[in-house]
């Protein structure tokens, strides 16, 4: 048993107290802790994204307690490139932090950081549904202590919001996990994969209403439409770096919509046939137009961004209603893009608020620094927009080509392409405001000399910038790479086999469960 597995949830959890209880009031061993756990963390995510590369699934069971009666941690293809994810974003955020002093607006940032690099690597690498909803109440304790970090009446009211919304989720996961522990007994994903399968047709309302409770949670988490009322005002009021790393929050909840709806609620499976297409692709392509309505409406740069993530979830999760392997596969390689994506612009956003004094999108005299952040704005622009040569006109592009075989292709193709141009116009109509028409303006007199954005905090930028770029050059191995992992993922027996071991003959359920 390789114990490599369980170092991105246990690092984190070692870090953080340690900074609190040795470190609190010394910022700049806190910095070098946090930098050095998050360093680690991309090194270690290097090493199980290699081993899982060829198709290795590889079991962690912790106390050595076999599956499905103990807490086992499993990392495949799916789950590394996911924690690989995280880990390189993680190191660019934490950089922008050091840089623009955010960490020093309030207490505790690098501990709370920590504790939410602990919950999200968690909820990618946990082989159980109720551990996964444990570490989604991480997700939940840390970021709303990051998000109302540095404190305001706007912030704590959004973080409320955010707190309220995500527990009504919580609510209903708990009332999902109890029904389909009624209906089978066990909540292992690997074990709960064989034993759904064997639930007479005439015994599936339970299991259909936990699978549609399960969605419902999951929706949340993708703030996907009409689920998606927390995010906008949420992601706009919290500090940028923290915006920032939110931009893998939520594809937690995309992630938990793949790996449980192909193990175990695959579309092929009778008890719950047709609850995938029912209202999934509906909302998906709802949401990609109200998100990207939302970047043409939005008057401050902030919500603009808020409402571009919006938009990003409903291509993601155009692709994933297919639950075609294509389909999959598309959306993985968007995941991606879409991460970087919007971590960049958040990023962004507080180069421009440093330079500027609020995020209003209305003519004012030119920040510092204006064409180096212009330079990357346009280029983040371009690539969340889906122009072009970046890696979001890619991550469409294939997106639009696994909806070919759709019966609702049609409808895929005029809102993406519709959304897509909206988005466009709404970007341009953002960089010609901030950027263009600030020339010819002048400061007051009376009016302080806007800061110079910090260098280290540009470096951040860029590095996320040129991750995107490398995105785009290496599409062709990325694509296969997310291909690999969808054909893994359309045949779970590899993922049973290693979790169980020896799964051996499954008796028939009995009335209420096993």
């Amino acid at each position: 048993m390789m114990h490599w597995i369980i170092l991105p949830i246990v690092l984190p959890a070692f870090i953080a107290p340690f900074i609190v209880l040795a470190a609190r009031y010394h910022i700049g061993i806190q910095r070098v802790i946090s930098l050095a756990g998050v360093l680690a963390q991309v090194g270690i995510a290097l090493g199980l994204f290699w081993q899982a590369s060829d198709g290795t699934v590889t079991l962690y069971r912790l106390s050595d307690w076999a599956a499905p009666f103990g807490i086992v941690l499993v990392a495949d293809r799916l789950s590394t490139l996911m924690v690989l994810l995280t880990a390189v974003l993680a190191l660019f955020v934490l950089l922008y932090s050091i840089a623009s002093h955010w960490d020093t607006r309030g207490r505790h940032f690098h501990a709370l950081f920590q504790f939410q690099l602990m919950g999200i690597m968690g909820a990618f690498l946990t082989g159980d549904l109720f551990n996964l909803f444990v570490f989604f109440e991480v997700l939940l304790i840390a970021s709303y202590g990051l998000m109302i970090h540095a404190g305001g009446t706007a912030r704590l009211r959004a973080g409320t919001q955010y707190v309220l919304f995500n527990l009504l989720g919580s609510t209903l996961f708990l009332f999902a996990l109890g029904a389909i522990y009624a209906e089978t007994g066990t909540l292992n994903m690997a074990d709960l994969a064989q034993r759904v399968q064997l639930i007479s047709p005439d015994a599936t309302v339970g299991i259909r209403v936990a699978a549609v409770l399960l969605l419902l949670v999951f929706a949340i988490k993708a703030a996907l439409v009409p689920l998606h009322f927390w995010l906008p005002s949420s992601y706009a009021e919290a500090p940028a770096p923290v915006a920032a790393l939110f931009a893998i929050m939520t594809k937690v909840g995309a992630y938990a919509i793949i790996r449980v709806f192909t193990l175990v609620f695959p579309p092929q499976l009778e008890a719950t046939a047709g609850l995938h297409g029912l209202w999934l692709l509906p909302a998906a392509l709802v949401s990609l137009a109200i998100g990207m309505i939302g970047v043409l409406a939005a008057r401050h740069f902030d919500r603009l961004v808020a409402f571009s993530v919006i938009g990003s979830m409903g291509m993601v999760m155009v692709a994933i209603s297919l639950f075609t392997p294509a389909g999959i596969a598309a959306a993985l390689y968007y995941i991606v893009h879409s991460t970087l994506a919007a971590g960049v612009l958040f990023l962004i956003a507080d180069l421009v608020r440093t330079g500027r004094d609020n995020l209003d999108l209305t003519p004012q005299p030119p920040m510092s620094g204006t064409n180096l952040t212009a330079g990357l704005f346009f280029v983040a622009a371009i690539a969340m927009a889906g122009l072009p040569p970046l890696s979001g006109f890619i991550g469409k592009l294939l997106i639009l080509d696994a909806g070919f075989d759709s019966a609702y292709v049609a409808w895929i193709w005029a809102v993406v392409l519709g959304a897509s141009l909206i988005s466009v116009v709404g970007f341009a109509r953002a960089g010609s405001i901030l950027f263009w028409k600030s020339h010819g303006l002048e400061h007051a007199p009376d009016t302080a000399k806007p800061l110079a954005p910090p260098r280290l905090g540009y470096f951040a930028v860029g590095g996320l910038v040129s991750l995107i770029v490398a995105h785009t050059v290496f599409a062709g191995p990325a694509m296969e790479y997310t291909t690999a992992i969808a054909e893994q993922l359309f045949a779970p027996d590899g993922y049973m086999t290693t979790v169980l071991e020896t799964p051996g003959k499954l008796s028939e359920p009995s009335e209420g469960g096993y």
